[in-house]
C-alpha cells in the first residue's frame, strides 16, 4: 500500500482506513508554573488507533517521546494506582468501606500549588511555548474511576473529549464503558498542565481550650445544618450524582470546597458575607464526601432499592422513620470528624421543645429533657454507623444550635460513654435549651463543652429548672425578678432548685457574648465567662419584654423563637465574627480583653445585679411568719444566696479580664504554630468584609474624661 493512503480520511464506519505506522507523538506533563519534575517517573499508557498499547514512564522533567507508532490519534492515560508509603493514603486506598481509587497521578497533583491565590486558571504557562499544542487538564481526565475526584473547573483550553468519543466508538482506546484518558493527535508535541488537586477545609482546632477560631468556624458549620444535602438526584441515584443547589451541605463539600471555590454563603436569605478562615489542603485531606460509583461498590447499586448507599443517606440525617424531624450532617477528614445538628426548624420540633417532661439517659446517668432524648435516640445509629465506617482515631467534633445544641450534648455525652471506643469529642453548643438534670450534668463533667450564649438569647433558660412540664402555663419566673420583685423572687430562686427532683441544669463552660452601649454611644461587646444564672435570665427578661405576666405556653414557645438574638446569622454569626476581630487586635496589640471603660460599665451593672438580689433576700426575710413557719422554703433562700456569691465571683472574673493578655492559642487554639496560619489569614482578609472593623468588633479608645467614673446602670441598660 502507498503512502497516498496516510492522506485518505481517518475513520469511514467502523475503523482507520490503514494501519501505517511511522508517526510520533510526544508530550509533557508541567504544572502551572511549568514545571514537569513533579510528574518525573510518573508511569503512563497510551493506546494507539491500531488497538496497541505503549508503557512507559516520564523523564525527570515529565517528558516522553513515542517514535513509529501507528498512524493517527493516540488516547492517553494515568492510570497506576498509588503503591506508595504515605500512610493518608495507604489508608484510604485500602479502607473496608468505600476505597479510593487513587492514583500516583492524583498523589502527584495533589502535591503541586496553584499559580493564582485564588486557583483560577492562567493563560501563561512558560511550558507552553514550544508546544504544538497545549491542554488545561485535570486528574479526572486522564483516569478511569472519577467519581471520588471534584467536577472540572473553569477552564479555556480543554483537551478535545469530542475525539476521545470518536475513537471510543470505533473500539479504541481505553477497554472501558466510560471515556478516559486524553486524545494526543500524531506529529505534535503536546503540553498538559494538570491543575494542582487542592482543597480548602474550614480550620477546626482540635484542643480542648476554647479558641476564637472555633468560635466563629463551628458558628457557621452549625448555621449550615439547616441547609439540605442538596444532592441530585436525591434518591435512587443509578449512575452519579452531583449537588447543583446552594447553599447546601453536598454543594459545600462535594463542589465548592473540593474545587477550592471559598463560599461564604450557609443561608439562603443571607446577604452578608461571612468567610470561614480556609486553609489549603492536599485534596485527600479535605473534609469528604464519599464517592458513588455502582461499578466500584456494590453498595452504591441501584437494584438494593431502601437499602442502597448514596452520599446523602451516609452524610446526612433528616429523620422520618420517628418523625422526630431532626436532621443532622457528618463528614470526616484525616484529623476530625465534624457532626452538625440542626436546631428548632419545623413545628415537630417545636413541640419536641415543649415537651419538658423527665426520662432515663439510657446511655448514661440523670435525666433528660424527653423531646430532646428522642431525638437524639433517632439519630444515634446513623452516627454509630457512619463512626464505625471511618473513625480512626481522629477528634470528634459536635456543634449544634437551639434545639441542635441540646441533641448534640446529648449525642456527645452517648457517644464519650460507648465501653473501648475512646472516641475523643469536643463539643461547642450555641443558644442551647436545658437538656438534662442536675445528674447527667455531674455524670458528664469529663465531657469538653463550650456553651454560648447570647445575653438576650431567652431560648438558653428554658427549660426552667422549676418548670411545671404538665401545665398549660409556663410560669418564667426567672424573668420576672426585676420587673415584678414580690412573685419574681421566689419564682426565681425556685428556678434554681426542683422540688420533687432534679432541676434542669446547663452543662459545660458557658461564654457569654454581651454587646455594649458606651455612655457616648460607642458600641462594643465583651465575651466572657459570667459563671451566674442571673445575667442571663436579666437578658431574657428584656428579650421577651416580661413585666410579671404569667404568658400562655404557646405564646412563650412564639416569642422565644421569634427572638432575634437567637438566630444564627442575624446574631451569633456576626457576635462570632466580632469576637475573632477583637480578640486578633487585643493579640497584636498585647493590650487586655476589656477597657477600662467597659470594665467600669460592666462592673456597675453587676453590683446593682447583685444589690437587687440582696434586696430580695431581704424583703423574703421580712415576711410574716404563722405558726412559727416561714412563708418561704429554706431551699429559695440557699438558691438566692448562692446566686449573691456567683454575681460575686462573676465580678472578680470580669475584672481578670482588664489584666489578661492573650496568646496565639487563645485565639487560634492548635493553629497557632502552624506554618499555615499567616496564608489562612492572608487569604481571609484577603476579603473586604474581614478587613473593615464596625465598632462591635473594634476596642474602645480611651476616653480619659470617663476613667474611673461608674456609670449608674442596672442590667437592663445593657443591650
Amino acid at each position: 500500500m502507498s503512502l497516498d493512503a496516510r492522506k485518505q480520511p481517518f475513520f469511514n464506519n467502523s475503523r482507520p482506513a490503514c494501519p501505517l505506522r511511522g508517526d510520533w507523538v510526544s508530550f509533557r506533563l508541567v504544572d502551572e508554573l511549568g514545571v514537569g519534575s513533579g510528574y518525573g517517573g510518573l508511569p503512563y499508557t497510551l493506546h494507539d488507533s491500531a488497538g496497541q498499547r505503549y508503557e512507559g514512564r516520564l523523564d525527570v522533567d515529565g517528558f516522553a517521546k513515542l517514535e513509529d507508532i501507528y498512524c493517527g490519534p493516540v488516547v492517553l492515560i494515568f492510570d497506576t494506582l498509588y503503591t506508595g508509603v504515605d500512610q493518608l493514603y495507604r489508608r484510604l486506598t485500602a479502607r473496608s468501606s468505600y476505597p479510593l481509587p487513587i492514583t500516583e497521578l492524583q498523589f502527584r497533583a495533589e502535591h503541586t500549588r496553584f499559580a493564582t491565590p485564588d486557583g483560577s486558571c492562567t493563560e501563561n504557562n512558560p511550558a507552553r511555548q514550544p508546544a504544538t499544542k497545549f491542554y488545561q487538564v485535570e486528574v479526572r481526565d486522564l483516569v478511569r474511576h472519577v467519581a471520588h475526584l471534584p467536577p472540572i473547573a473553569p477552564r479555556t483550553n480543554q483537551p478535545q473529549r469530542h475525539a476521545l468519543k470518536m475513537l471510543a466508538e470505533l473500539g479504541f482506546g481505553v477497554p472501558e464503558p466510560t471515556l478516559a484518558g486524553v486524545v494526543l493527535f500524531p506529529n505534535n508535541h503536546t503540553v498538559l498542565e494538570v491543575r494542582p488537586l487542592r482543597a480548602l477545609r474550614p480550620a477546626l482546632s482540635s484542643e480542648d481550650s476554647f479558641s476564637a477560631l472555633n468560635l466563629y468556624q463551628l458558628s457557621l458549620i452549625a448555621a449550615l445544618s439547616y441547609c439540605d444535602f442538596g444532592q441530585e438526584p436525591p434518591v435512587k441515584p443509578t449512575d452519579q450524582v452531583h449537588f447543583p443547589q446552594s447553599p447546601s451541605v453536598g454543594n459545600l463539600f462535594a463542589e465548592q470546597l473540593s474545587c477550592c471555590v471559598e463560599a461564604w454563603k450557609i443561608d439562603p436569605e443571607q446577604v452578608q458575607r461571612f468567610y470561614p478562615l480556609y486553609e489549603e489542603v492536599p485534596y485527600s485531606r479535605r473534609f469528604e464526601i464519599l464517592p458513588f460509583d455502582p461499578q466500584l461498590y456494590p453498595q452504591n447499586r441501584p437494584e438494593l432499592g431502601k437499602e442502597q448507599e448514596h452520599p446523602a443517606s451516609l452524610h446526612f440525617f433528616d429523620d422520618e422513620k420517628f418523625g422526630t424531624d431532626t436532621q443532622a450532617f457528618i463528614t470526616h477528614h484525616d484529623e476530625v470528624i465534624l457532626i452538625s445538628v440542626r436546631g428548632t426548624f419545623s413545628s415537630a420540633d417545636a413541640v419536641r421543645d415543649a415537651n419538658a417532661h423527665q426520662v432515663p439517659f439510657a446511655d448514661g446517668i440523670g435525666k433528660a429533657h424527653e423531646g430532646f432524648y428522642q431525638a437524639y435516640r433517632a439519630m444515634r445509629d446513623f452516627v454509630l454507623s457512619y463512626l464505625s465506617q471511618f473513625h480512626i482515631g481522629q477528634r470528634v467534633v459536635i456543634c449544634g444550635h437551639s434545639l441542635g445544641g441540646a441533641i448534640a450534648l446529648l449525642l456527645a455525652e452517648g457517644l464519650r460513654r460507648i465501653p473501648d471506643r475512646d472516641y475523643n469529642i469536643l463539643l461547642y453548643t450555641y443558644g442551647a435549651p436545658r437538656a438534662a438534670d442536675s445528674e447527667f450534668v455531674a455524670g458528664a463533667s469529663a465531657l469538653v463543652h463550650h456553651r454560648i450564649v447570647n445575653h438576650n438569647d431567652p431560648v438558653p433558660s428554658v427549660p426552667a429548672p422549676w418548670m411545671n412540664t404538665t401545665a398549660k402555663l409556663w410560669v418564667p419566673g426567672a424573668v420576672t425578678l426585676f420587673s415584678a420583685p414580690t412573685p419574681g423572687g421566689l419564682l426565681f430562686a425556685a428556678g434554681l432548685v426542683r422540688v420533687g427532683g432534679n432541676p434542669y441544669q446547663h452543662h459545660g463552660e458557658q461564654q457569654h457574648f454581651m454587646p455594649i452601649t458606651l455612655p457616648d454611644g460607642t458600641p462594643s461587646s465583651v465575651l466572657w465567662k459570667p459563671g451566674c444564672e442571673s445575667i442571663q435570665e436579666a437578658g431574657v427578661n428584656r428579650a421577651l419584654k416580661l413585666h410579671g405576666d404569667t404568658p400562655l405556653r404557646e405564646i412563650f414557645l412564639r416569642q422565644l423563637f421569634q427572638a432575634s438574638q437567637h438566630f444564627m446569622t442575624a446574631s451569633y454569626i456576626p457576635a462570632a465574627w466580632a469576637t475573632l476581630r477583637r480578640w486578633q487586635q487585643a493579640l497584636d496589640s498585647q493590650g487586655s480583653l476589656v477597657t477600662q471603660r467597659e470594665y467600669e460599665l460592666v462592673d456597675r451593672a453587676l453590683e446593682t445585679m447583685r444589690q437587687q438580689l440582696r434586696d430580695k433576700r431581704r424583703e423574703l426575710d421580712r415576711r410574716p411568719v404563722p405558726n412559727g413557719r416561714s412563708h418561704v422554703p429554706e431551699h429559695y433562700h440557699q438558691a438566692l444566696n448562692a446566686e449573691i456569691d456567683r454575681l460575686h465571683t462573676s465580678r472578680r472574673r470580669l475584672e481578670s479580664l482588664r489584666w489578661r493578655r492573650l496568646e496565639a492559642r487563645d485565639v487560634y487554639g492548635s493553629h497557632a504554630q502552624s506554618v499555615h496560619l499567616q496564608g489562612c489569614l492572608n487569604r481571609w482578609f484577603s476579603h473586604r468584609e474581614n478587613r473593615e472593623l464596625p465598632p462591635v468588633a473594634s476596642i474602645p479608645a480611651a476616653a480619659p474624661s470617663e476613667r474611673g467614673r461608674a456609670h449608674p446602670l442596672d442590667i437592663d441598660s445593657i443591650v
